[in-house]
């Protein structure tokens, strides 16, 4: 192959790769385009429909925070008129606030917490030390240590709920107290 033949086919693989390029170019600006512009445009949307939705009556997340404690068929009935009381809070006054789920955790009531996590409740530490899951709490513990002391509905301790959850959260228990938890209840 001669001098200039040599150079025509790298001019040529040269010109082919430029044009592959400014297609990628192209595309790529398209993308980053889209990708930059959707974010700022869908939260608008979803926020616009969310303002729109009307908040729980709020008799009925109490009346359901209240089931939640100890009447699973009224939890279901509930559920079924308004689904999304299953992440609903009260506030008992003072910035007690409390779920449905978290009222059954501190009264030990498993089958209403499973229930209600099954469903997708925001499970919390007070309600998984009563349920007794340990491969979960005591881990958790150990990476932050001043949890031991954090409050739940009503200033219920981990204490209180490794009590209420029975033989299934005795090994918490005996972690609780070994880390010298004594109180049930503190002060909110």
């Amino acid at each position: 192959m001669t001098d200039g033949g040599y150079l025509s086919l790298v001019f040529r693989n040269l010109k082919e790769k430029m044009m592959n390029r400014k297609n990628f170019l192209a595309k790529a600006a398209l993308s980053t385009a889209g990708i930059i512009t959707a974010p700022g445009w869908l939260p608008a949307q979803q926020m616009a429909i969310a303002s729109k939705a009307d908040p729980l009556p709020a008799e009925k997340v109490k009346e359901f925070v209240g089931a939640g404690h100890n009447n699973l068929e009224k939890v279901k009935s509930m559920l079924a008129e308004f689904p999304t009381l299953l992440y609903a809070t009260w506030d008992l006054g003072s910035g007690d606030f409390e779920t449905a789920l978290e009222g059954a955790g501190h009264v030990g009531n498993k089958e209403i917490a499973n229930y209600l996590i099954r469903l997708g409740a925001r499970a919390n530490m007070f309600v998984l030390t009563m349920l007794g899951k340990t491969q979960v709490v005591k881990p958790y513990l150990e990476l932050f240590p001043e949890y031991l002391s954090a409050r739940g509905p009503h200033g219920l301790t981990l204490l209180h709920h490794a009590q209420r959850g029975g033989d299934d959260a005795r090994e918490l228990l005996e972690y609780l107290e070994s880390k010298g938890l004594k109180e049930t209840k503190t002060p909110l």
